[in-house]
């Protein structure tokens, strides 16, 4: 080849001429696929396969593509050799369960199986009682996809004989043949193991319907029917009031006991409707979580499907999940102070998954809990754990006539360095401060899934007195957009949305921005 033929492949521009972070990046892949191509047309080249021997191959591609069973491919590989060169294959594969080397036999061969020697696991090709023994090598970047644990990226073996009928330059080949054999043999396993994974996730999802949402319905009927039996002790307690006030003086010393006993009872119908309303909470909360992730679309589309709906976000949504949480934020000494401003007298309606949406706030709310620390009060010369909540219209945020809605959640304690603050939405990602508490590092991952999803983003903002998250959504639906308008990004480009940091506008006042205990 040429050296003219190895010029690296020119960049394309941006429409202005300047090299965009898009073009550089499509550059950069190019060039990369550009030298791979180079280095294997040189390797062919060094290769000097025979036209038979490259039609082989050829074959071998065509027929590899064709025949969609893993048992046609191994029927492929053993009878190319036999065909094309006139020597016989045999085939040894790592054998998923029990991981031990397995023959592949076939009856479309005319003649019986030879007896071969006890195969060898080579790392690499050699010759052993006139049996030539090639390590069949997967792909490297994809082993840990395999349904069994191989040699290395060893998966197999392939045992060309009489050994002593190939010269070296066939025994090169034979080599490559192998290495292409395994590629397919990789692609062709993780296939078959994903059909699996599908198959057992449609099996899964209709299990989950009939066995897991079906019956959450019916624990509703008996809640309903718990309240019922709550109503008639009130009923009772009522009754028995009446009935000490009517008798007076005739129950003598007995009216004693029974104002005893109609405080008892009293005390039990308290504590039952107390114990009855967090129980139904916690149901209902469970019961929405449950519906909405195990929702069938999601499996079927293989991604998070939005149903989406015009909600108050106040009641449907943040006032749920902030009762909720408030056993765990009273237990742990956190003041909810909205007097910072936070929440508005207006309440807002948006377009949103509910569900999805109602899971946000509760992985924002159970950081709070986890996460909110004292901060001085010069006001109260002391100091204090707290929280606060609240929204704000971001008019023309997502582009002309397209008003956002910058929900915020903030509690109390040490702002979080730059560094931290730009990893907190990666996947898996726990900053310092999360030492001590149990968490995955997914709860803000999934919210930021959640939010692009409604076509928002997501954020955090330091402040003197604490750490602010918040995300904005769209408050209409995007308008149908016609097929020659190009996608463009959010005023400002990525990065620089107003009101945000790095924007064009940092002072734009927030309903909660910057508390002041």
């Amino acid at each position: 080849m040429s050296e003219d033929d190895k010029r690296p492949l020119s960049a394309p521009e941006s429409p202005s001429g300047l090299p965009t972070d898009a073009f550089i990046i499509e550059r950069a892949r190019l060039e990369n696929v550009a030298k791979r191509i180079h280095r294997k047309m040189d390797d062919y080249d060094s290769y000097g396969f025979t036209s038979h021997q490259s039609i082989s191959l050829n074959v071998f591609f065509d027929l590899a593509q064709e025949f969609p069973e893993l048992e046609d491919l191994y029927a492929i590989c053993l009878l190319i050799p036999r065909m094309f060169f006139d020597v016989e294959c045999d085939l040894y594969l790592l054998d998923s369960k029990d991981g031990i080397l397995k023959r592949c036999a076939y009856r479309c061969l005319t003649s019986p199986l030879a007896e071969s020697p006890e195969p060898i696991f080579p790392e690499k090709p050699l010759v052993s009682e006139n049996h030539f023994f090639l390590p069949i090598k997967g792909n490297h970047e994809l082993i840990s996809q395999l349904p069994f644990t191989p040699h290395g990226d060893i998966i197999g073996v392939l045992c060309v004989h009489p050994a002593d009928k190939l010269t070296e330059h066939d025994r090169l080949y034979f080599e490559r043949y192998a290495n292409r054999f395994g590629y397919q043999l990789h692609n062709r396993l993780i296939n078959n193991k994903n059909k699996e994974h599908v198959q057992f996730i449609r099996s899964l999802v209709k299990d989950i319907g009939h066995n897991v949402i079906v019956p959450n319905i019916y624990f509703k009927l008996y809640y309903k029917r718990l309240h019922s039996k709550i109503d008639l002790l009130d009923i009772y307690e009522r009754k028995l009031e009446r009935f000490l006030r009517k008798a007076g003086d005739r129950l003598g010393d007995l009216a004693e006991d029974g104002e005893t006993l109609l405080k008892d009872i009293g005390y039990i119908r308290d504590g039952m409707a107390d114990q009855y309303k967090q129980i139904f909470s916690h149901y209902m909360h469970t019961s929405l979580f449950l519906e909405t992730l195990l929702r069938r679309s999601h499996f079927e589309e293989g991604r998070y499907v939005l149903d989406k709906r015009m909600c108050n976000f106040k009641t449907k949504v943040i006032d749920p999940q902030l009762e909720r949480y408030r056993p765990r934020l009273l237990e742990r000494g956190i003041e909810i102070d909205t007097s910072l401003g936070g929440v508005p007298d207006a309440e807002i309606e948006a377009v949103a998954d509910v569900g999805l949406i109602s899971q946000v706030y509760a992985n924002l709310f159970s950081n709070v809990v986890k996460y909110a620390r004292e901060v001085p009060d010069p006001g109260a010369g002391r100091t204090r754990k707290f929280m606060s909540y609240g929204w704000e219209v971001m008019r023309d945020f997502f582009g002309p006539g397209r008003d956002g809605i910058k929900l915020n959640v903030f509690s109390s304690g040490p702002p979080m360095d730059k560094e931290v603050a730009v990893r907190l939405f990666e996947e898996g990602y726990r900053a310092d401060n999360a030492k001590g508490e149990y968490g995955t590092g997914h709860g803000l991952y999934f919210i930021r899934e959640v939010v692009r999803l409604h076509g928002g983003i997501e954020g955090y903002e330091p402040t003197p007195h604490g750490n602010n998250f918040y995300f904005i959504l769209p408050k209409e639906p995007e308008p149908p957009r016609p097929a020659s308008t190009a996608i463009q990004s959010p005023p400002g480009g990525p990065g620089e949305h107003p009101g945000l940091p790095g924007g064009d506008d940092d002072g734009l006042e927030a309903s909660l921005h910057t508390p002041t205990p």
